[in-house]
């Protein structure tokens, strides 16, 4: 199977080179085609009005100086059009919730999924000490277990791992997207009636309780596994929206 690795960390990101080296020697013919610099939070964005540079760096990896979406792009057009697979991650930090929107390592795996390409997205939940290794064997397990083989047109799945060792995972669950708040959002360094200096990023979020979201899921130990629909449809009685609308 001939599969794609991409993420939103960078190509030299701890999570992704230990998943391509492992797939490559498990048999799988993978390649890793990634940004070239950290892009967490660049959601879909693609890049505009300026050139992109694309890099061999080693056999089978590549890195590019644009978005997740732009290496999905460049990986499909220019390294191989057979793909079967397009893996997103393994993420540094959780990607559950409204996050999902701003991911992207969310946002890669959905390009592929416009493309036509099955997609899954893997994040470990965690942002330090992370069991990366844990990470690689969900996601061995998931491909053995043949989840994306299940995947229906314009769907992808977002899957979020505990920080914890394998043995200690409990199993997997299908969940929804949970809901989160957080606080005290944007850390300033300079502050005053003209000029504000700030980082967004605040305190640990808090989680809405939901037995069927992603959030609980991974709290108890379980792998979440989110199926999402990647192409909106609006199922809405248009005749009765005319009649609203006066139309």
């Amino acid at each position: 199977m001939k599969i794609l690795l991409t993420n939103d960390d960078g190509y030299n990101a701890e999570g992704i080179q230990l998943l391509f080296d492992r797939l490559n020697n498990l048999g799988y013919d993978a390649y890793l085609v990634a940004p070239d610099r950290q892009r967490s939070g660049a959601s879909h964005s693609i890049t505009l009005f300026q050139d992109l540079i694309a890099e061999k760096v080693h056999n089978k990896i590549y890195r590019v100086s644009g978005t997740p979406a732009d290496c999905v792009i460049f990986a499909t057009n220019e390294i191989a059009t057979d793909f079967d697979l397009v893996i997103s991650g393994i993420n540094a930090g959780q990607n559950m919730g409204e996050d999902i929107f701003y991911s992207g390592t969310v946002a890669a795996a959905t390009e592929a999924c416009f493309l036509g390409i099955p997609a899954l997205a893997f994040s470990m939940c965690a942002y330090s000490d992370i069991t990366y290794e844990t990470g690689v064997e969900v996601v061995v397990q998931v491909l053995e277990m043949g989840i994306h083989k299940q995947l229906r047109k314009n769907e992808l799945h977002n899957i979020n791992i505990p920080n914890i060792p394998f043995e200690d995972i409990k199993g997997y669950k299908l969940t929804n997207i949970g809901e989160r708040r957080y606080k005290n959002f944007m850390r300033f360094t300079e502050k005053n009636d003209s000029r504000w200096v700030y980082r967004v990023g605040g305190d640990a979020p808090e989680w809405v309780e939901n037995a069927s979201s992603d959030f609980y899921a991974v709290a108890h130990d379980y792998v979440s596994i989110t199926p999402l629909m990647r192409k909106s449809m609006c199922f809405n009685d248009l005749k009765k929206m005319e009649e609203i609308y006066k139309l």
